[in-house]
């Protein structure tokens, strides 16, 4: 509600004063919502889940070709603490485990030429890895419990190409991220709206989502896909691979490459006592979850993959 009250005078006084009035109605006016809208706090973790009827819309996407492709759901219990992208060679604490599939060697002390020589889960003999944290099950955001690590019943891979032009073939060893572990303690629009549920895939939230009975839990990954052309990655593992306009357009300078999408289901969890790892301060918030790839595709793959999605030929 926004309230004029003032001066009628025509004078710069009486001017100001409706000026003033109104900013204060605005002001109260988004207090009101602040305090109807429930946020996360580590107070409120009822906050955390919505009901996902009650999710917004994701943003249409812009029409591309597509390539899909399998690396298991992680049927190897592939799971540790490490980081390549963000901190290689450091083992990370105990409350944060992350979940691979792809290259079955990634581990604290990788480097690019072990995991260049190790065994793969991808049927297609892709050794990427990628990798985000555990869902855990008997936990619930906000809360110090630690529950048991909910395995996911499927995963898809999805190469995405480029509706303003033609994409170049992602470089060996580039690392990409998306999402971070600590935007529970950010302003609420650097939320990653990974969350949704396998009935409304066209809804997307930074909450977990409360799903209807005889859905699954989905987590969706969308990579950014505009690359500055030089680096593999940068301090602060953004700076090199740019998100696209909303139009699919690349910022100058920057080269569209496959755009990487990582689709998590699981089964539905019995009402909200579900939750990812997180660091202690963040206390499993539902924002906080994010994804990581190093790029290790053959190069007779990656061609593959480039020739579908700039030609339609070899998609299958």
């Amino acid at each position: 509600m926004i309230y004029l009250v003032g001066s009628n005078t025509t004078g710069g006084a009486g001017r100001f004063t409706r000026f003033y009035f109104l900013i204060i109605g605005v002001e109260l006016a988004l207090v009101a919502t602040a305090l109807i809208v429930p946020q996360w706090t580590p107070t409120r973790p009822g906050a955390a889940y919505v009901e996902i009827s009650a999710a917004p819309y994701a943003p249409a996407m812009p029409a591309a070709r597509a390539y899909t492709w399998s690396c298991g759901r992680n049927e190897e219990g592939h799971r540790n603490t490490a980081n390549l992208v963000v901190a290689p060679g450091v083992a990370g604490p105990p409350h944060h485990v992350h979940e691979y599939v792809g290259n079955l060697s990634t581990d604290v002390d990788s480097t690019g030429k072990t995991l260049a020589a190790a065994a793969t889960s991808c049927p297609n003999g892709d050794r990427s890895t990628y990798y985000w944290p555990v869902l855990r099950t008997g936990q619930r955001a906000g809360e110090s419990t630690h529950g048991e690590i909910a395995e996911p019943v499927a995963v898809t891979l999805t190469a995405f190409g480029s509706p303003a032009g033609p994409v170049v073939a992602t470089p060996p060893l580039l690392r990409g991220a998306v999402g971070d572990a600590n935007t529970a303690t950010m302003p609420a629009g650097q939320a990653t709206r990974t969350w949704t549920c396998s009935g409304t895939p066209d809804r997307r939230t930074d909450r977990y989502p409360l799903c209807p009975r005889g859905q699954r839990l989905v987590r969706v990954f969308d990579f950014p896909s505009c690359w500055d052309g030089r680096r593999l990655d940068s301090e602060n593992h953004r700076a090199h691979l740019v998100f696209p306009a909303a139009n699919g357009a690349c910022p100058p300078g920057t080269f569209a490459v496959p755009r990487l999408r990582i689709t998590v289901e699981y089964r539905r969890p019995d009402g909200d006592r579900f939750a990812i790892d997180s660091f202690p301060p963040q206390r499993n918030a539902p924002r906080t979850d994010h994804a990581f790839f190093v790029n290790l595709m053959p190069e007779q793959l990656m061609a593959r993959v480039v020739r579908c999605l700039n030609t339609g030929v070899g998609c299958a």
